[in-house]
């Protein structure tokens, strides 16, 4: 049997200069993306995360949960916190994405927070995510950094105004909170989640990889020869394409009434981690972009982590949707969902 090729992970190589990736696909070196940082570094004029979006109802607000812990926590700040982790709304920071980088030099554990402040960055964490998501979430920060203390954080805005947004990241998370000040925009923008752990086994979102090949399982021979590539793309390929784009894979519009009802069902545990206005945001937006049938799915035979023919690289995709997940050699998963025009 020909032994399975090493993988490497260069986003997790802390020794070297990771990629970061901005929303409109450019990318830059994390020394040279750092050096950005200072005053001189705010996106001047209307620079937006995702260009070209419309409005969406169905979306978390400023008074939803998170949201008004992020302005609890940003009425705690002292002047000199505030010029330390607070950026203008179209700073270009927001508009970065990667599974291994830090938003700021502070660790969120450091003496520069207060045990309040500390104590309601858990609570925004609490309050965008599920029950299970919680947990799952902060037991992968556990094992891929040491706890939620090694993360970072920024604010965007002003909270309270109908421009802000909270944002944390570290190894293998990104995660959002904004109130709709990007309307249209799921999450407020991509996110990130992963989990460094490399046997499938034990990986914490190994079961998103048993769901999604329950489809592959589920389709016929010649479905099945449409859905299976041979080459997976970049994970960070995450671009939205609007209603001109061309996708991968099988498109869910020739499926069965009951194939489409397993995606349907599969997209719910996908979307399982996350809290309830997000999810319907979600929900909303792929309805806008074309609904379930606008979707495509692929998976790819270059990447089979134990040789039993369950994809550990899939991808599902729409004019308005974008989930990459690399489960080899872990996980990472980038998530872009949003209204284009």
């Amino acid at each position: 049997m020909n032994q399975r090729p090493e993988r490497h992970c260069p986003d997790c190589d802390t020794s070297s200069d990771s990629r970061i990736l901005d929303a409109f696909g450019d990318r830059v070196s994390r020394r040279g993306f750092l050096g950005t940082i200072g005053g001189a570094a705010a996106v001047a004029g209307a620079t937006q995360l995702l260009p070209g979006l419309s409005s969406v109802h169905a979306a978390p607000s400023a008074k939803s949960t998170a949201e008004t812990a992020v302005k609890a926590l940003y009425d705690t700040f002292s002047d000199q916190q505030a010029a330390m982790v607070c950026l203008p709304f179209d700073h270009q920071l927001r508009n970065r994405i990667n599974a291994n980088w830090k938003i700021s030099n502070i660790a969120i554990g450091s003496d520069f927070y207060s045990n309040e402040q500390k104590d309601l960055i858990t609570q925004i964490v609490k309050g965008i995510t599920s029950e299970d998501g919680y947990d799952r979430l902060t037991r992968q920060m556990k094992a891929d950094a040491g706890g939620i203390d090694r993360y970072s954080m920024v604010v965007f805005g002003e909270p309270g105004t109908d421009k802000f947004e909270w944002e944390l990241t570290g190894r293998h998370l990104t995660l959002r909170a904004d109130g709709n000040s990007a309307p249209g925009a799921a999450f407020g923008g991509p996110i990130v989640y992963g989990h460094g752990v490399e046997d499938p086994a034990k990986n914490l979102f190994y079961y998103q990889t048993k769901q999604v090949n329950e489809v592959f399982k589920a389709l016929d021979a010649k479905q099945a020869q449409v859905a299976l590539l041979d080459s997976s793309p970049t994970e960070d390929e995450v671009a939205l394409q609007g209603k001109a784009g061309k996708f991968p894979g099988l498109a869910v519009a020739d499926l069965s009434s009951d194939q489409k009802e397993l995606v349907a069902s599969t997209l719910k545990v996908l979307l399982g981690i996350y809290r309830d206005e997000d999810v319907q945001e979600v929900m909303a937006i792929l309805k806008e972009g074309g609904g379930l049938d606008s979707l495509h799915m692929s998976y790819y035979s270059d990447s089979d982590l134990k040789g039993d023919k369950i994809w550990d690289v899939w991808r599902i995709e729409g004019p308005s949707f974008v989930w990459h997940f690399r489960g080899d050699p872990h996980v990472h998963a980038y998530i872009n969902i949003g209204v284009k025009a």
